[in-house]
Parts: C-alpha cells; structure tokens; sequence
C-alpha cells in the first residue's frame, strides 16, 4: 500500500505549480501524517518536523494513470503495426503460462516505472485466464505496495473472446482454426461472477487506498446477464467499474448490429453508467452518448498515446470537457503502448485535440490537459484526496529539477509540465509523505533485481508459449484481413483523418 509517514514533514524553500498562474511561486508545504494542512510561504512548522529541502525544484501534485494494465509488463515490445483486433488475438500468447509470481512481477515491473515517471497512483486492469483468482489480485495489490503507490484494481473479464464479439469473425476461420480458438473461451460467466465475488468479499487492502474494482473487459465480449452481474457485484461491494468502450470503429459498428443502439446507451439501459463508472478511451461516443455520460455523473479515461498505437482514431477532448464529462488520462498497458509515461500521456492529449481543426479555440489547453491527468483521472479512480497540492490532499508530490534542460528557464510552470517535461528532470516522489523516489533512484524496490527476475520469465514464457504464438501466426491473416474490411462500413461519426464514413 501507499504507506504514510507518521508525524510532521515541512517542505521548504521549492516552487510549487499552480494552473491557475503562468510562474510557480515559492511555497512551503506543511504535511502532518501523510496529509497537506497548509500550503504557503515561510511556514511555521512543530520543532519535530522533518524537513525536506526543495531548494531549486519545482513541485506538481502526483500524476494519477487513470488506465493500464499490469498483466502487460512481462509483454512490452511484443506488438507493432497491430490494430486492437490483432492485440486481442495475440493476448493467449503475449500473457500466457503466467505463474504467480510472473503475475505480480509484471505488475510491479510497471508500478516501478510510474513510480520513477510521477505516477502516485494507477487504475489497473489486470487480466488473469480462465478465471480471476484471490491470489492473482493479491499479487498484483502486492506488487503495488511494495513500491509504494496506490491503486485500483479490477480484474479484467469477460464470458466471450474477441472471436465471438466481432460478427462473422469466427466463420471466417478455417475449421481446425475456429476448434483451436473454441478452447481458448473463458470460464462461464457464472464461474467468473464467483470468483469476483470472492475476490471483492475477502479483499485484505480495504481502507489501504489499494482498491478493488470491475472490469467486464469489453461490452461486446459479455452477455447481457454477465454486464448485470458485474453491476450488481459492484453495487454490493461499492466498487468503481470500467469498461473498453468504443475504443475502436470495429466495436461502435458491432455495438449497433447486436444492440440497435450505441454501446453506451446500451450499457445505460442496464444500469451500469452512472457515478462510479468510467469508459476507457471513448474514442467513437456520439456527442448524444458524451451528454449521457455527463448526465450520469460517468467519466472517460482517455488514452491518446495506444488509441495513435492501435490506429483507433482520434478522441474528441475538447468536446467531451466541453459537454460536461470528467476525463482523465491514461497510459493504456506497456503491451499496447509501450510506455508509463503519463507525461507523454498528457502532451499527447494536448497533440492529439490539436490536430483534429485549425481553430486553437477548439484545441485544449495546457492547463486542461494538466487538471485531466491529476483531478480528472482522480476521479475517475474515485479518489477526492489526491491530484492536488492543497490543505486536506494527501501528500502525493513529485519534485522536478529546474537545473535540468528541460526547465532552463522557468517561463511557465504548467505549460511546460505538458509541453517539455518527459520524466528525466523528475528527481524525487513523495506519496503519503513518504519519499519513495530520492534523486532519481527507487527506494523501495531493487530494480535490479526486477530486471534479472524479467529477463528469467521473458525466456521461460517464450519457450511455454510457443505453440500459442505458432497459433496466433496463423491467425494473424484472418484478422488482418476480416476486421479493417468490417469497420470500413459507414458510422454515424468519423474519428478517422482520412475515412470516408
């Protein structure tokens, strides 16, 4: 868990970033037992205080990845020119043959990375096949405890594979194929609902700020009744909920085939759209389903960077904030897009709304992007303490070299957050009071280590699998083919540069 330093901690003589103000101001930072209480210049503070010396860097609250996935780190580098189609394939292969301890290694190969990339807290949705069990959610918990952050984890599921959700995919598979793929469907739907009922009833990181939450992976890759029982388990549990929702044309077109309406109204006829739900990437809403969304109380975690990597299109950013709909970033998991990096993240967002008109009134700001990857990803998570360096916050703080190139010279805090910085002149991170990063060296995990425990599982895991990745070359054809051709059907709304739909 997120461990709270005890006691008093005074932090003097740094800068501290404030959208609201084009230069940081100098500022001391008065936190009692994991908690900000003041925020102001030259501050008194009990003779027992540590004090942290700040001196020549810039502070910015916590970054908060409002999506990844944890099961993905052992599968960084896999995938290439790959649509999400062809990523949903290869997942037997990239994230089979797990023992428990590859399952809490490649989540901590990941928390370890944000932790040294301003990352204080993470939702993760972890996938484990056929089934999510007790002790693959513990470990993943674990693996973000040891490091240091908090979290939100919700087991990632589903009753259907991607041959299933996507109409007329399976009939197109040769016969031997469509028999192999039939062995790889997931556990009943009614197996699965147990088992999250255990997970969520025995969860041992309650009240810990590691929390448990749902994932039905995939409106089309669940039935009616297994989205239902999600719902319920999280209204039974007071669990957070999210959902890939229109992350690609191929599901926004399929979603109108097997429902008549959009995906997100389908979702809202079953009760799952409300306050504690959020819709990872959102790319093909409907500005109808966008106001449902704001209606409801729901947020859209958005993930600039794997949406470019998939080739899934381009979300609408200015329009959502716009509409009303709390938006949070994401990173999306290191197997689809490679990186952590919530900076890259946050530029992204601003590049991406950029590029969508010649009208900068119809871009988002700096300041938006930066309240996105901080406040509105803290909601997402629901979270109201954290994104902010502000008296009742928790003490979630990265410290920033302003000797670094990047900052050289200071002209404004927030815009050059977003525009510049990229992780190298992150120098410490604090959560909870609690330094866990200090001059750019993680203190509470042994990197090396992690890497010599990776490069041991990625040979094991190569060789286990091989057969699985002999199978998914085989596939490979089918869904390259098959599925670019099914999204080139027209759809009410384009997030394409160049489609003609």
């Amino acid at each position: 868990m997120a461990q709270v330093e005890r006691g008093w901690v005074v932090i003097r003589g740094g800068l501290v970033a404030d959208a609201a103000q084009r230069r940081a101001e100098p500022a001391d930072i008065l936190v009692e037992d994991g908690v900000i209480r003041t925020v102001g210049p030259a501050l008194d503070a009990p003779e027992a205080a540590r004090v942290e010396d700040a001196s020549g860097l810039l502070l910015h609250p916590g970054l908060v990845n409002a999506h990844t996935h944890g099961h993905g780190g052992l599968a960084r580098g896999l995938a290439d020119a790959w649509t999400l189609e062809l990523l949903l394939a290869a997942g037997p292969w990239m994230g089979g043959g797990r023992s428990l301890q590859d399952k809490k290694l490649s989540a901590q190969l990941c928390a370890a990375e944000m932790a040294l990339k301003g990352v204080t807290a993470a939702y993760d949705l972890y996938a484990e096949a056929p089934v999510p069990t007790r002790e693959g959610m513990d470990a993943a918990a674990e693996a973000y405890a040891e490091v240091g952050l908090r979290a939100v984890i919700a087991p990632m599921v589903a009753d259907r594979t991607v041959w299933d959700a996507v109409p007329g995919l399976r009939d197109a598979l040769p016969d031997a194929l469509r028999a192999q793929v039939d062995a790889l469907r997931p556990a009943p739907g009614e197996a699965t609902l147990a088992a999250m009922g255990e997970i969520l009833s025995h969860w041992r990181w309650a009240g810990q700020d590691i929390r448990a939450a749902l994932a039905p992976t995939i409106p089309l890759h669940c039935a009616d009744d297994f989205l239902c029982g999600c719902q319920r388990l999280a209204a039974e549990h007071g669990a957070p909920l999210q959902s890939h929702v229109a992350e690609s044309k191929l599901q926004a077109l399929a979603g109108l085939d097997r429902y008549g309406k959009t995906l997100v109204q389908h979702l809202d006829a079953l009760g799952l759209v409300g306050p504690g739900f959020s819709a990872a990437h959102g790319i093909w809403l409907t500005d109808d389903d966008l106001r449902l969304m704001a209606d409801r109380g729901a947020a859209i975690a958005h993930n600039p960077g794997s949406n470019m990597r998939l080739g899934n299109g381009m979300f609408r950013l200015r329009r959502a904030l716009d509409l009303g709909v709390t938006v949070g970033i994401g990173t999306d998991g290191v197997s689809s897009s490679d990186t952590s990096n919530m900076y890259e993240a946050m530029r992204a967002a601003f590049q991406l709304a950029a590029v969508q008109g010649p009208d900068p009134a119809e871009w988002v700001t700096a300041p938006e992007a930066w309240r996105a990857g901080t406040l509105g990803s803290a909601r997402a998570l629901g979270f109201a303490d954290i994104g902010a360096i502000a008296p009742g916050m928790k003490a979630d703080i990265v410290f920033l070299d302003l000797q670094h190139p990047n900052w050289m010279p200071l002209n404004h805090a927030v815009n050059q957050i977003i525009h510049t910085e990229d992780g190298n002149a992150l120098r410490h991170v604090m959560v909870g009071g609690r330094v866990i990063v200090r001059d750019r060296k993680l203190l509470t995990v042994d990197l090396a280590k992690l890497a010599r425990e990776a490069e041991a599982a990625r040979a094991r895991l190569e060789a286990l699998n091989a057969e699985k990745r002999g199978l998914f070359a085989l596939l490979e054809p089918v869904v390259r083919s098959f599925c670019p051709a099914f999204a080139r059907r027209p759809y009410p709304v384009r997030r394409y540069l160049c489609d003609p739909a």
